[in-house]
């Protein structure tokens, strides 16, 4: 019996649960930004070699962030920042996993009915490794290089140049020395994932750049 994404759950397998999380998000003065609120997962049900497999997630360390500040201030290049939105919902699931009605959002005649994830949610576990994969390949099919050392550096030779993508978690931190480029990057970007354009750099993990 299916109603929508909803099913009863097969013989021999689980569901997991989920709830709501809120968060206000501040800005770098310290005002609030956003009001956030989003469905997770309880991923710490899940089942080894079940549920998911491997779970490791290339993440930029500051020291990357920190050489790209000193790159750009010796050289006087444009430095922006996107973020983009809702990251860990673009993942496609490669395990057959199923999730319990929200609260507040139960099928009123059919309680009973589980939803068969077809994408990640938050607090899955392969849910980080999931979006690591799923931007970085889009990136190197762009012409993207990744850098042997830091994973999470991404360069692509542009009209005589080079354009510097940094990934950290949601956040892409880009610089080049042409902002026509740049701009023609978040376009590109953005016909792939929905993006928040946070502007010029300058705010990242208690780094106040000026």
């Amino acid at each position: 019996m299916l109603l929508g994404n909803w099913q009863l759950l097969l013989k021999g397998k689980k569901e997991i649960g989920c709830k709501w999380v809120y968060k206000i998000k501040h800005n770098a003065n310290g005002s609030v930004s956003i009001y956030k609120t989003k469905l997770v997962t309880k991923g710490y049900a899940q089942t080894y070699g079940i549920d998911y497999e491997e779970t490791y997630s290339l993440v930029a360390k500051m020291t990357i962030v920190r050489t790209i500040i000193a790159m750009v201030a010796a050289k006087g290049w444009s430095f922006y920042q996107l973020d983009v939105k809702n990251i860990f919902l673009h993942g496609n699931l490669q395990k057959e996993m199923y999730m319990e009605q929200p609260l507040g959002c139960a099928h009123q005649t059919h309680p009973n009915l589980v939803c068969r994830l077809k994408k990640t949610l938050y607090c899955l576990k392969q849910t980080p490794r999931t979006w690591s994969d799923k931007i970085s390949q889009y990136l190197i099919t762009s012409g993207f290089q990744t850098s042997n050392v830091y994973f999470s550096l991404h360069v692509k030779k542009i009209n005589c140049g080079i354009i510097v993508i940094v990934i950290y978690v949601d956040d892409l931190i880009i610089t080049r020395d042409n902002d026509v480029d740049i701009s023609d990057l978040k376009k590109f970007l953005n016909k792939k994932f929905e993006m928040k354009d946070l502007g010029k750099f300058c705010y990242f993990f208690s780094i106040e750049v000026i």
